[in-house]
């Protein structure tokens, strides 16, 4: 079993349903290609994250605060879609989240966004906007704003 992946997992495990939903759930979150003996230090920072995860999206969440570093990471863009209702998910469960990202369709799908600029690094450091992705993408002075009014604008 530890050489198969979570997908091909499923196929094997039966009815044994705490199993079985373990392995649903990784699948879910886009980790269906990962295999089941896979030791935790080769995973990257999102893979880890979204691991993580898998063992709370089914608990009651009230009073949580979930913060995640960049776990779009590396994720195809059909995994970013998987990944934002996760997150929805564990909103409706009660659950705050954090997000630090840069991918576009994370932050054109957050309820409020903090735009930390002008730029990177040494450039950075400021509160350059704070609104729902719609205000901000009117704001002047944002990078993330520019980019971000292009892809509403391409998504609608």
């Amino acid at each position: 079993m530890l050489a198969l992946t979570v997908e091909e997992a499923l196929d094997h495990v039966g009815d044994i349903r705490r199993v079985l939903t373990r392995l649903q759930t990784l699948a879910a979150l886009g980790l269906g290609y990962l295999t089941l003996g896979e030791s935790t230090p080769a995973l990257s920072g999102g893979e880890a994250q979204r691991l993580k995860l898998a063992g709370e999206l089914d608990r009651d969440q009230d009073g949580s605060l979930f913060v995640f570093d960049e776990p779009s990471v590396g994720l195809h863009p059909l995994d970013v879609r998987v990944l934002l209702d996760v997150l929805q998910r564990l909103t409706a469960r009660g659950a705050t989240v954090v997000v630090i990202e840069h991918d576009l369709d994370m932050i054109a799908n957050a309820d409020h966004v903090i735009d930390l600029g002008p730029g990177g690094g040494a450039e950075g450091g400021s509160v350059v906007a704070v609104g729902p992705p719609e205000d901000l993408a009117g704001t002047t002075g944002s990078l993330t704003a520019q980019y971000l009014q292009r892809h509403l604008q391409a998504v609608h």
